[in-house]
């Protein structure tokens, strides 16, 4: 018997159904059935269901006769599942990634009546928005009933947000309404009699706003089967809930507010019927009223509610027609706002630029080095590890960062800096001897005679980069190749890794600098930390000596949606026991100014956001990764990497790479989530081959990280002395 039964209601929904099973039956968690019920749905959705139960025994179709209609459908899978939960999904919508793994995680750890979960919603032109039922479930208690948590109810109303238990649907003898708006009659009245409920902030359900079809931009009469689906709901709360007294007043208002954000709905509402809506309002208002805990809801709600009590159709329709016109105004009158904004914006920049150009005129300061890296992301990378030697090697200069206002709560003690955008931001600009960083600075910074500019790149370069991106035109960023020459121009160094980052940066970036092949500054740490540094850092992340460190770290994919990764992380971590911890390092563009530096969930830890890349790297036994260039920082320690490589055709045809990662890992290698599991099941990751391939690696990519590199770039760039 599996866990849990998803009951998929087919009708019309062939241009979506493909997407929505293939997004059940990739989860990594696989404890399900699918139980497909196929509506006599007119167009070529039987056949895809056929195709996929054909082959994969998960799926089950159920085929009806005549149309049932959504809730008959439902009611037909509900009779067929067998799943000690129910999950009722629709056809248009499909699963997020791990949403399987997450939910079952929740189920086993709170044992819940009902589950509720997260969701986005998709619209059809590509947006997404994120619901705020997401950041108001993360806040609910562990487990609740709905009079201990009533904000519940404001979640949205639909059953493919609920996983319920099978063994209460059947104790109830519940079955769905036929009709529009039959979630109402589900949702609450399950919500009633569920003794535990817990929740599932995160996103699980991708919910598409379909441009044509769905019943919620449908203009017709239809939309008055919302009063019998409420009459039969509050029938069934009186019949489930312990207490249907305290729940009564909780339900009014939500029912209320249900009923007027249909009427309002120029889609949904014919103005022919717009005044009998309005009477039916008037009707269940009086009838349904409860004696005692019932208050007027603040602002709009309220005064349209007060006009329904007292019946007045001419009263609530001018109140409506006034909010209306009050929104059209504040939209126009934004744009003139946005724009003055702008234009404020523009002259500022212009004085500060101003500013910028007058103090160029002043002579460089022979003592100032300034440093940024990653666009102002804070104090990290080869720029810090310069800046540190610096310190020591060059007391008499003066080292400052620059960062971005939200990240300056980050910068490390004792270390000067200046905000990007402020005024002494644009002075040290104009008047720093040396200029270093890690990503090239803004297109109207002046190269000044006398001063220099260090590049000192943030990667080995698997990846094409530069003029060697034209070829690979989709994964260019910046597509300007000409202003990313201008920026080039202004190096006077450009530091390499090692001899094959040399041939790559001399293709991509063909400029009059000098190179630097000095091994990369920020390794030095990596190269020459003792067991006892190891110790101090896995201490420092709450990690016990005993525990084994997986530390994952994928880089950035551009045809993926930002934030979307290619490994089900939480259910790896179950796979790899009890004794694993699972660090999770995204690629920095998806970590936010704000965000913690760790969060632990189980067995996985967020670092995303933990400042010291360099610290995870001596935490971790083994690291896990892509096509990062994490992966020829972390082979300095001389540890076991694995490569997952899933789209490494896609990755490779899209972005160009300089060498076939395939044929020369640096350890062992996955490309589905079975192998992964595999190697750390079996121990491929630490055998003899892997280490031979490591060894191959290392001498190729690591032969200079002897934790020197920083000093040979201080001494060349900031002391003068002779190259080494």
């Amino acid at each position: 018997m599996p866990l849990l039964s998803v009951v998929l209601p087919v009708y019309k929904v062939q241009g979506y159904l493909r997407q929505c099973l293939d997004s059940l039956l990739a989860q990594a968690f696989t404890d399900f059935e699918v139980v497909a019920v196929d509506d006599c749905s007119p167009d070529n959705s039987g056949a895809i269901l056929a195709e996929y139960a054909e082959r994969d025994p998960r799926v089950r179709v159920v085929s009806l006769e005549t149309n049932a209609g959504l809730g008959g459908a439902r009611n037909a899978g509900l009779d067929q599942a067998i799943g000690d939960y129910v999950w009722f999904v629709d056809g248009d919508d499909w699963l997020a990634q791990g949403a399987l793994t997450a939910v079952a995680g929740r189920l086993a750890d709170t044992d819940p009546d009902v589950l509720v979960v997260g969701f986005d919603r998709v619209f059809w032109d590509g947006r997404v928005a994120v619901a705020g039922a997401g950041a108001l479930l993360a806040t609910a208690p562990r487990t609740f009933t709905v009079i201990e948590w009533p904000q519940v109810l404001n979640v949205l109303h639909v059953a493919w947000n609920k996983i319920v238990r099978r063994d209460l649907l059947v104790k109830l003898g519940f079955r769905f309404e036929a009709g529009w708006y039959e979630d109402v009659s589900y949702t609450f009245p399950i919500l009633a009699a569920a003794e535990r409920i817990s929740a599932l902030g995160r996103t699980c359900v991708h919910y598409r706003q379909r441009r044509t079809g769905a019943i919620t931009r449908t203009v017709g009469d239809r939309h008055f089967e919302i009063f019998k689906h409420w009459e039969h709901a509050l029938a069934l709360v009186e019949e489930y809930a312990e207490r249907p007294e305290a729940l009564r007043p909780l339900l009014f208002q939500r029912m209320m507010w249900h009923y007027v954000v249909v009427l309002r709905n120029p889609e949904r509402i014919p103005p022919a019927s717009r005044r009998s809506f309005f009477d039916r309002i008037v009707a269940d208002f009086h009838r349904y009223r409860p004696a005692q805990g019932y208050r007027p809801p603040p602002g709009p709600m309220g005064l349209r509610l007060r006009f329904v009590e007292r019946g007045s159709f001419r009263s609530f329709r001018a109140l409506n027609r006034a909010v209306d016109v009050v929104k059209a105004v504040n939209r126009r009158r934004r744009v003139p706002l946005l724009k003055a904004r702008g234009v404020a914006k523009r002259v500022r920049q212009a004085a500060y630029r101003g500013y910028y150009r007058l103090h160029l005129r002043l002579p460089v300061d022979d003592r100032l080095a300034l440093y940024a890296a990653y666009w102002y992301r804070g104090v990290t990378c080869n720029p810090a590890a310069i800046s540190r030697k610096a310190a020591e090697l060059a007391p008499d200069v003066r080292n400052v960062w620059v960062v971005g206002r939200a990240r300056a709560r980050s910068v490390p003690p004792g270390t000067d800096y200046v905000i990007a955008g402020s005024l002494p931001y644009y002075r040290a600009l104009a008047r720093a001897r040396w200029l270093v960083n890690n990503v090239n600075w803004p297109n109207w910074v002046v190269k000044r005679a006398g001063a220099t500019h260090l590049m000192t790149h943030h990667g080995t370069p698997l990846k094409m980069m530069g003029l060697d991106q034209v070829d690979h035109p989709a994964a260019a960023k910046d597509p300007d190749f000409h202003a990313q020459m201008r920026r080039a121009d202004r190096w006077d160094f450009s530091i390499s890794a090692n001899a094959h980052t040399t041939v790559a940066w001399e293709r991509a970036y063909p400029c009059r600098y000098e190179t630097l092949e000095v091994g990369y500054p920020r390794n030095d740490r990596l190269a020459s930390a003792s067991p006892a540094e190891t110790a101090a850092v896995r201490a420092k992340l709450g990690i016990a000596p005993s525990e084994r460190v997986v530390l994952y770290a994928p880089t950035h994919r551009e045809w993926l949606p930002l934030g979307q990764q290619v490994l089900d992380v939480e259910a790896f971590a179950d796979r790899l026991g009890p004794d694993s911890v699972l660090l999770v390092r995204a690629h920095y563009f998806y970590v936010a100014p704000d965000e913690d530096a760790q969060s632990r969930r189980g067995r996985v830890v967020d670092v995303s956001a933990y400042p010291v890349v360099e610290d995870l790297y001596l935490a971790a036994d083994v690291m896990i990764t892509d096509y990062s260039s994490a992966m020829f920082d972390f082979a300095v320690l001389d540890r076991p990497l694995v490569i997952f490589a899933p789209d490494w055709e896609a990755y490779r045809e899209l972005r160009g790479t300089y060498f076939d990662l395939m044929e020369q890992p640096p350890g062992a290698v996955a490309t589905t989530f079975a192998e992964l599991v595999g190697v750390f099941a079996d121990g491929a990751y630490a055998t003899g081959e892997a280490a031979g391939r490591r060894a191959r690696f290392r001498e190729r990519f690591c032969y200079l990280d002897d934790g020197r590199a920083a000093e040979r770039v201080v001494r060349r760039v900031l002391l003068a002395e002779p190259a080494p």
